[in-house]
């Protein structure tokens, strides 16, 4: 089992202050990249939950805000690659099991919330072609709830058709919206409710973002 790693300082603050200007002016320049705030993030603790369509999500995100954030990722990422392992350390990645009971990720991640940190979470669990492919889990709004902090709804527009399911790179406009905190004070099932309300009414303003075909996810072949 993978146990989360911590990043050596010197390169986790390296890429962390490097990283997000760089893919703001490359996202600009090859994706036409726009980021719409509806309300400005707490300065504190959260919990973002976005849509899942891309490998791009991530950075797109990450080069949204202009604090560390802290994403739960799969750990067979850090296993099968060691370039992976080495953006995921430095990153502050927090491995996850699919298969198994998250514990020590919960652990982590919940550890990072009480220190003030962000926590990432792509509720599908997994690349998505369409929103509503998969039904989306609770965990982030569970984080939120049990760590006391807020959640704040992300969407992502057309990472999918500049680098969907097959991982091929197209050039196609992509767009961040950084939705108005929710509180989780409301339990875990009101808020994942205002969060998938929140989600379908943002992604439904950008007809035809979404690739054409009928939808799928990167595990149909894994899951049925």
């Amino acid at each position: 089992m993978v146990t989360s790693p911590s990043a050596p300082r010197l390169r986790s603050k390296f890429l962390w202050t490097v990283s997000p200007p760089l893919l703001r002016g490359l996202g600009k320049v090859f994706f036409s990249l726009q980021v719409e705030f509806e309300a400005p993030p707490p300065t504190g603790a959260y919990v973002i939950a976005a849509n899942h369509y891309s490998h791009f999500d991530a950075p797109v995100i990450a080069s949204g805000l202009n604090r560390p954030i802290r994403f739960l990722a799969l750990e067979n990422l850090f296993i099968e690659s060691r370039t992976m392992n080495w953006l995921g350390t430095g990153f502050g990645a927090i491995p996850t099991p699919r298969y198994r009971q998250p514990v020590g990720a919960v652990r982590s991640a919940l550890g990072a919330l009480a220190s003030g940190e962000v926590i990432g979470v792509f509720p599908e669990a997994t690349r998505v072609s369409h929103w509503g492919t998969r039904t989306p889990k609770r965990g982030a709004a569970w984080l939120a709830h049990r760590a006391g902090v807020p959640l704040i709804p992300m969407a992502l527009i057309g990472t999918g058709q500049a680098m969907g399911l097959e991982n091929k790179v197209k050039r196609a406009p992509i767009r961040l919206i950084v939705g108005e905190a929710l509180d989780s004070g409301v339990g875990v099932s009101t808020l994942t409710e205002s969060w998938l309300d929140w989600m379908t009414g943002t992604i439904r303003r950008f007809p035809g973002s979404e690739v054409s075909g009928p939808p799928r996810s990167e595990w149909d072949g894994h899951q049925g």
